[in-house]
C-alpha cells in the first residue's frame, strides 16, 4: 500500500467531513484538492463513498431525536409530516441525479468549472445572507411538505460540482423564509437520504471496478470524514445562529479564485 496515497486519502477525508455540512461544496473541495495532490480514484468513486462517514456523523449527533421521531410515527402526525417533508425534499435531486449520472460524473473532471461555481455561489450566498426576509419557519422539524419540496428543487442545483448541496438547500430555505439555524439544520436532515442514495447508487455502478487498494483508501477517508464531520455538525448551528453564512461565502470566493489562478499557472 502506497503510504503517500494513504496520507492523501486521510487528508481528503478530513476535507470531506469538514466541508460537507457547510455551504462551501465538499465535492468541489475534493475535486480541487485531489487535482492538486494528484490523487485519482476509480471513476471518482472515492469522493462519493467517503460521504458515508459524514452521514454517520449526523446520525450520531441526532440519533436520540431521530429515534424519537421513528417511535412516534404511529401516533404523532407531526412525526409523520417530518418524514414526508424530508422525503419530498429528497426526490427532485435524486431523480435528476439518476437521469444525469454520466454527465455529472464527467463534470468531476473539470476543476475549472468547480472554481467558477464556487465563486458565483459565494456571491449568491453573500447576498442572500444579507437579505432581510421575514421568518415564517424557525423549526426544521416543522417544515411543511410544500416548503420542503421547494427546498428540494433548489437542491437540484447542487448536482453541478462546486455549487454545494448544503449551500443550495440553505439558500433555498432562507429565500423561502426560514431562519438561518433552521435552514442549516434541515440541510442536515436532507443530507441523510441524499448522500445515502448517492453512496448506494455510485457503489452499484462502480463496485466491479474497485480493488483492495481502493477499499483501503475509502476506509481511511471514511473514518477521517466521520471525525471531522462530527466536529462540524456539533458546532455549526450555534455559529450560524450568531454570525450567519458570510464567512463561508467569502471562503468560497477565495478558494475559487485561488483555484483558478493555480490551474492557470500549472496548465
Amino acid at each position: 500500500m502506497d503510504i503517500a496515497n494513504l496520507g492523501k486519502a486521510l487528508f481528503l477525508g478530513l476535507v470531506e467531513g469538514a466541508t460537507e455540512f457547510i455551504p462551501v461544496s465538499s465535492t468541489g473541495h475534493l475535486i480541487l484538492v485531489g487535482h492538486f495532490l494528484g490523487f485519482h480514484s476509480t471513476g471518482k468513486t472515492f469522493e462519493v463513498l467517503i460521504q458515508l462517514g459524514a452521514i454517520l456523523a449526523i446520525l450520531s449527533v441526532y440519533f436520540v431525536r431521530l429515534l424519537g421521531v421513528v417511535l412516534c410515527l404511529p401516533t404523532d402526525p407531526w412525526a409523520r409530516r417530518f418524514v414526508v417533508s424530508v422525503l419530498v425534499a429528497f426526490l427532485p435531486a435524486a431523480c435528476l441525479g439518476v437521469l444525469l449520472h454520466s454527465s455529472i460524473k464527467a463534470m468531476f473532471e473539470r476543476p475549472d468549472l468547480v472554481c467558477v461555481a464556487l465563486i458565483v455561489g459565494g456571491f449568491i450566498l453573500l447576498v442572500v445572507d444579507r437579505l432581510k426576509i421575514e421568518t415564517v419557519a424557525d423549526n426544521a422539524f416543522r417544515f411543511s411538505p410544500w416548503l420542503a419540496l421547494k427546498i428540494g428543487l433548489f437542491q437540484c442545483a447542487s448536482l453541478f460540482p462546486g455549487v454545494s448541496r448544503s449551500g443550495a438547500t440553505i439558500v433555498g430555505a432562507m429565500l423561502m423564509g426560514t431562519s438561518k439555524r433552521a435552514a442549516a439544520e434541515f440541510s442536515f436532515f436532507l443530507a441523510m437520504p441524499t448522500m445515502a442514495g448517492a453512496f448506494a447508487y455510485d457503489l452499484y455502478k462502480n463496485y466491479r471496478a474497485l480493488d483492495f487498494a481502493d477499499v483501503t483508501l475509502i476506509g481511511v477517508g471514511f473514518v477521517a470524514a466521520f471525525v471531522s464531520g462530527l466536529f462540524v455538525v456539533r458546532f455549526l448551528l450555534d455559529y450560524v445562529s450568531r454570525h450567519g453564512f458570510a464567512l463561508f461565502a467569502i471562503w468560497r470566493i477565495v478558494v475559487g479564485t485561488v483555484g483558478l489562478a493555480g490551474l492557470w499557472l500549472i496548465r
